[in-house]
């Protein structure tokens, strides 16, 4: 099978506010026989009405977040707006989580970033009884009769969790239906499927798996060189200006000289250099070049054990450019 015909999804880089670029890509996507379309929050729009008029303006492709963090929210107030979009959706929704960074933790959300697993753990744990119609097994509360939604249940709604950390990935195949990488390298899915098994193994039903759902940078351009460029823009960003996250985790990964090399190349925050010696990580971590070269690229990623590759796109992109690139892999 082509990857042309396997499922796709598409999300879009969090720089992105312009809220009719966003709608624009969901229902381009939608037309084109996307499987679904993943919008993040980080410091903008509120992911879950914008999430409510993508369910408004499309008709068949699913939709999610991609991800909420643990620390903005409730459980139950993740689970209110979960159960919601799915509604009015007619199933469409998926529930991405994760623990999103320390800086919007503690920068935007005045939340202390204080044991992200455990903290993941509690929230999807709760959120899953909430969404079965169960009352909600309290972590915190003393003496209070624990509630449950007013709502009808919706067991079968995904839950997908995003992680890196190796105790992160674990959580996933214990608690989730799907796993949400970014930044991870493609050639290492396999450690991450290794982890997910001993995550199952505790559960009741350990030859089940999650899903896997990679987040894929991914520029197309009728120049390669130009798309090379702007997947160098994407390393040189997320490696130089959104903390030690990414960094750390690749150089633990064994890239720890090409992400030196990256973070040497771009001393400036508006280079966007990666050097001959650090290729290979463009070639992990990315999907870029002609319509026909990103289509070659992105078949691997399928027989790495991607279930969804996901197309992560720039910010400001035309309205031209951005039907260019979904119209590229469809």
């Amino acid at each position: 099978m082509s990857a042309a015909s396997r499922p796709l999804g598409v999300s879009v880089m969090p720089l992105e506010t312009r809220r009719e670029a966003i709608l624009h890509i969901a229902t381009t996507a939608d037309r084109l026989g996307y499987e679904a379309f993943f919008l993040p929050e980080t410091w903008a729009h509120d992911t879950t009405v914008m999430l409510a008029e993508v369910a408004r303006r499309t008709q068949r492709i699913r939709f999610g977040s991609g991800i909420l963090g643990v620390w903005g929210r409730s459980a139950a107030t993740l689970a209110m707006a979960a159960s919601t979009l799915d509604a009015m959706s007619s199933g469409r929704f998926i529930l991405g989580l994760g623990a999103s960074t320390q800086q919007l933790a503690e920068g935007l959300h005045d939340v202390p970033w204080d044991a992200p697993v455990k903290q993941i753990r509690k929230v999807a744990t709760q959120v899953r009884a909430l969404l079965k119609g169960e009352r909600i097994p309290l972590a915190g509360s003393t003496g209070a009769r624990p509630l449950r939604l007013n709502l009808p249940p919706a067991p079968n709604l995904p839950i997908c969790l995003a992680g890196l950390a190796d105790e992160t990935v674990r959580l996933a195949g214990e608690l989730a239906d799907g796993w949400l990488p970014f930044l991870y390298p493609r050639d290492h899915l396999a450690t991450g499927v290794a982890l997910m098994k001993e995550g199952a193994s505790r559960t009741s039903d350990p030859d089940r798996l999650p899903l896997i759902y990679p987040t894929v940078p991914t520029v197309v351009a009728g120049n390669p060189a130009d798309a090379r460029q702007g997947a160098a823009w994407f390393l040189a960003f997320y490696l130089t200006t959104m903390g030690p996250l990414y960094a750390r985790t690749l150089g633990r990964g064994g890239f720890e000289k090409e992400v030196k090399a990256i973070v040497a190349a771009n001393p400036t925050r508006d280079s966007a250099v990666v050097p001959p010696e650090a290729e290979t990580l463009l070639e992990q971590l990315t999907i870029f070049g002609t319509p026909e070269q990103c289509r070659a690229r992105l078949e691997p990623w399928y027989e790495a054990g991607a279930a969804l590759p996901v197309l992560f796109l720039r910010p400001n992109l035309t309205p031209q450019e951005i039907d260019f690139t979904l119209g590229a892999f469809r």
